[in-house]
């Protein structure tokens, strides 16, 4: 919802319900009704955006500049795993000027133990001129000010897209240690950074808080017609420790629009890990299957998926 105080000034707030849409249940099992977001804001055309609460990160925010398939399955960048949101986030995003916007958001993490314990930073700087458009978002997460490994946890995402008119090509880097092993679903099944909110833990391993990750994809699309387009991408997943927890793989998929807010969709991928890693498909979530370590630790996952995208 939008109130206009003036000719320059709003009230801005948005509040989302995740749904389970097989089930009906909520998503989030613990019980939070709004738990994707739940901000308010003071937005100015002229001097920005101030917002306060629980709001994506800046980083899940441009997932449509990663790949053709914005957060539909088949990503490998989204394979990893993204930091999607945080509790208690104060933000300030800037206005456009001559094609730059910058993006900083800080959650305090609400720790009793001292200031700065647990708290979380990130920034965004989108620049647009022409066909091409790029952006770098970040993030760095404290641990606990007690915790036994005092270790920040990072996430680069670097995007560039550039649109040729009939289609868009895609490039994207992410450099991250957000992975942990300590996961019943696979070697590399879990993130350090709890996706949704959760906080370092203050028993953190200091195996996985060291272990930094190199993500590249590569992704393009077509136009066939004005309803239908057609894309493909491929990835790697690279363990700058050597230590046998790479990844590789790719998807193709095809989107056509009804209408101006409904469109039908179909992708299939196939990913392999290496004898060490464990990732798992994952779109804006990660699938529900029940996989255990045994159906992703070294093995080649492939599936299909098709859906519908509304957009209210």
């Amino acid at each position: 919802g939008t109130e206009a105080l003036d000719s320059d000034l709003s009230i801005k707030f948005t509040l989302e319900s995740g749904l389970s849409a097989d089930t009906g249940s909520q998503a989030d099992t613990t019980g939070r009704f709004f738990d994707r977001q739940a901000w308010v804001s003071l937005a100015s055309a002229s001097r920005g955006e101030l917002r306060l609460g629980r709001q994506n990160t800046a980083i899940f925010t441009r997932g449509g500049n990663v790949d053709f398939g914005a957060r539909t399955l088949g990503s490998i960048v989204n394979n990893f795993g993204v930091p999607a949101r945080l509790d208690n986030d104060i933000a300030y995003i800037s206005p456009v000027m001559n094609g730059l916007q910058a993006e900083f958001h800080y959650a305090p993490g609400e720790s009793t133990v001292s200031g700065g314990s647990l708290a979380v930073y990130q920034y965004d700087v989108d620049y647009s001129v022409g066909p091409f458009k790029t952006n770098w978002a970040g993030l760095r997460a404290h641990p606990a000010a007690n915790a036994a490994v005092k270790k920040i946890i990072g996430y680069d995402n670097l995007n560039v897209v550039y649109d040729y008119g009939d289609g868009k090509v895609y490039g994207a880097f992410v450099r991250s240690n957000n992975i942990t092993s300590s996961s019943t679903n696979g070697n590399t099944a879990a993130n350090l950074l709890g996706g949704t909110g959760t906080l370092l833990s203050t028993s953190m391993n200091a195996d996985d808080a060291n272990r930094y990750y190199n993500i590249w994809q590569v992704s393009a699309d077509y136009r066939i017609s004005p309803q239908l387009r057609v894309g493909g991408l491929y990835g790697k997943i690279i363990d700058t420790s050597h230590s046998g927890r790479n990844a590789k793989g790719g998807a193709i998929g095809g989107f056509y629009d009804m209408s101006k807010r409904t469109t039908f969709y179909a992708l299939a991928e196939t990913m392999s890990n290496d004898e060490n890693a464990g990732f798992r498909p994952a779109g804006s979530a990660a699938v529900s299957p029940n996989f255990t370590a045994a159906d992703v630790n070294g093995k080649k996952i492939s599936g299909a998926q098709v859906g519908v995208v509304h957009k209210f």
